[in-house]
């Protein structure tokens, strides 16, 4: 007599369940406090770049043609032999070249400062939630987001929010209820605001709350 057969459980690793992408302690580890050393975006330039491509290929394209037809016994262009008898017969004290060397030199310091910085201001950097991903907010939208978040406030009849690298000023009217009172619910709300654009560095906040203006 053979006795039913007993139900034997699953092998554990049969059907896994649902495995959870980021949990509760990586999301901790890499929220960061607003703080965080974080690269700004290097702009490509490619307006510079084309410009200074343009004149070079065309002075060397130019010069190379002069040069080559001076070999092939050919009178030189008149422009060449021009600047080559200016040249020599001018000084190095003259004003029309301290002109050209001061304004070459603005020229190459202008390249150096465009090659050394990043560029993109209007792009603010924000919070690195993976090391893989990195994410940008425009400042005019985060302005935007800042000002509707502003006119929820109760009093609040306009208001104007500049968002910058370090500071977002912010300048409202109110037409009813204390200053004060405005002031610090306007600052209360935008707090939470900055907070919520997730920006690697947080910017201090200014507001200014005053009356609208009298007209006539």
């Amino acid at each position: 007599m053979t006795s039913p057969a007993q139900p034997t459980d699953p092998a554990p690793d049969s059907a896994p369940g649902p495995v959870p992408v980021l949990g509760a302690h990586d999301s901790d580890e890499h929220r960061g406090t607003g703080d965080e050393r974080v690269r700004r975006f290097w702009s490509v330039r490619r307006i510079p770049a084309a410009l200074l491509a343009a004149v070079v290929l065309g002075g060397a394209g130019l010069l190379l043609y002069d040069v080559a037809a001076v070999r092939a016994d050919r009178t030189a262009m008149s422009w060449r032999r021009e600047l080559a008898d200016d040249l020599a017969t001018r000084t190095l004290d003259d004003a029309v070249t301290l002109a050209a060397a001061a304004l070459v030199v603005l020229l190459g310091l202008w390249l150096l400062v465009l090659a050394c910085t990043p560029g993109l201001r209007k792009v603010l950097p924000m919070r690195r939630a993976h090391p893989d991903v990195r994410a940008g907010l425009d400042r005019e939208a985060a302005a935007l987001a800042l000002r509707d978040r502003a006119m929820e406030v109760s009093g609040v009849q306009s208001v104007k929010v500049r968002v910058g690298r370090a500071k977002v000023g912010v300048r409202a009217v109110s037409h009813f209820r204390p200053l004060d009172d405005v002031r610090a619910d306007v600052e209360s709300v935008l707090a939470g605001g900055v907070e919520e654009l997730g920006l690697a560095r947080r910017p201090a906040l200014s507001v200014r709350v005053d009356r609208p203006s009298k007209k006539g």
